[in-house]
């Protein structure tokens, strides 16, 4: 049996951005995504913890060093610059693999969006 579970999440990012004119995805800084093992395309869920939002978008790579944390598109509207969000990915594994995995969870600075060392 395969189960989706929890692979990586970006923990109380801080929303910098907001470009309605886009053609849709979320940008992140790159650092972020190397910490949390993100790739560029991957599918994200984000919750944004300010208005209850959640949804469903993919990822574009972000300057790194920025902490950019960019909502595109209709996602643009989901959102306000300052919100504080959760991105989150998961992964299609076999049930027993699932036991034992652990996933990344990446706490950046809370004001920076950048790593906290």
């Amino acid at each position: 049996m395969m189960i989706q579970v929890l692979k990586s999440k970006l923990h109380c990012v801080r929303v910098t951005e907001a470009n309605l004119n886009y053609m849709g995805s979320i940008t992140i800084d790159e650092d972020l995504m190397d910490a949390a093992g993100l790739i560029a395309g991957e599918k994200v869920q984000v919750v944004n913890n300010n208005n209850g939002e959640r949804f469903e978008t993919y990822i574009i790579k972000g300057e790194r060093g920025s902490g950019c944390i960019c909502l595109n598109g209709a996602a643009a509207r989901k959102v306000q610059v300052g919100d504080v969000c959760i991105i989150i990915s998961y992964a299609l594994m076999d049930f027993e693999e699932a036991r034992t995995f652990k996933p990344t969870v990446v706490f950046p600075d809370p004001e920076t969006n950048r790593l906290v060392h």
